[in-house]
């Protein structure tokens, strides 16, 4: 069976790392490159770098932040935000990004996904989905998880079912499924979306959103198929160590990669 992993997330804004609640109310968690060390240090198994803003802002994702974080952390890094075509990507993997996370370029661009595919590879190309439960009419109990582009700010027409299933077609190498409703809440993570999207694709869906506590990280890796479970602020604000969850699902059984520091 693969090994799960175990991913935090930095989300940044004005060159610090931040975290809200359902993308909003803000606050500072750090300095991302000395963040990003103290992940790397306790053996998270890859990093996401999402910069937030810089969709929205009509700009580009902070270059040089990334080269000085991929210059000190040594595991998989993906970074997201402000990617609009294939000269950024390259952009971002000639900086020290083993992945890239396209949202809104891969919404308003699909052919951005197979064309990037085709250029560096499905396993480098992740589309990341912000995805918010929608009822269909006023009063009625039919819904759908409509998706959002520019860090959460803009709906779309899309569903994020037909979207994430459109994405992997086109040539995706896996899915960064992010619950808007969960996000920060530590309520836990939407398994009725996740497990709804993981099981309409064939790519690793990384499953993002909602954690809170140790339960958690269990119910999305045994109760849906997600290969990853992704969190931020009860990382960075020192709630709890990747170790202390990667021990914690060692116990239950869940299979992990396990390289205890020295």
């Amino acid at each position: 069976m693969l090994t799960k992993r175990i991913i935090p997330c930095l989300d940044i804004k004005d060159n610090r790392v931040v975290k809200g609640v359902k993308f909003l109310g803000l606050r500072d968690a750090g300095d991302p490159v000395e963040v990003a060390e103290l992940y790397d240090r306790q053996k998270a198994d890859e990093l996401v770098f999402l910069d937030i803003t810089a969709s929205f802002e009509n700009r580009k994702t902070l270059v040089q932040l990334v080269q000085k974080i991929a210059e000190n952390i040594f595991m998989p890094f993906t970074v997201g935000g402000g990617i609009a075509d294939t000269d950024d990507i390259r952009n971002l993997l000639n900086a020290g990004a083993d992945k890239v996370s396209i949202n809104t370029a891969a919404v308003k661009f699909p052919e951005l996904i197979s064309e990037a595919a085709r250029k560096f590879g499905s396993q480098c190309i992740v589309v990341a989905i912000d995805a918010k439960k929608t009822y269909n009419d006023i009063g009625s109990s039919d819904f759908h998880w409509q998706v959002y582009i520019n860090g959460g700010r803009t709906p779309t027409e899309l569903d994020a079912v037909g979207w994430a299933k459109e994405a992997a077609l086109l040539g995706a190498g896996e899915i960064l499924l992010t619950s808007m409703d969960s996000d920060g809440t530590k309520d836990g993570y939407d398994l009725e979306l996740t497990k709804t999207v993981v099981e309409a694709v064939s790519i690793p869906v990384i499953a993002s959103g909602g954690a809170g506590k140790l339960e958690h990280f269990y119910d999305v890796l045994t109760k849906t198929a997600a290969c990853a479970a992704l969190a931020a602020s009860l990382f960075h604000y020192g709630e709890l160590s990747i170790q202390q969850v990667k021990d914690y699902l060692i116990q239950k059984g869940v299979p992990v990669r396990n390289e205890k520091k020295n």
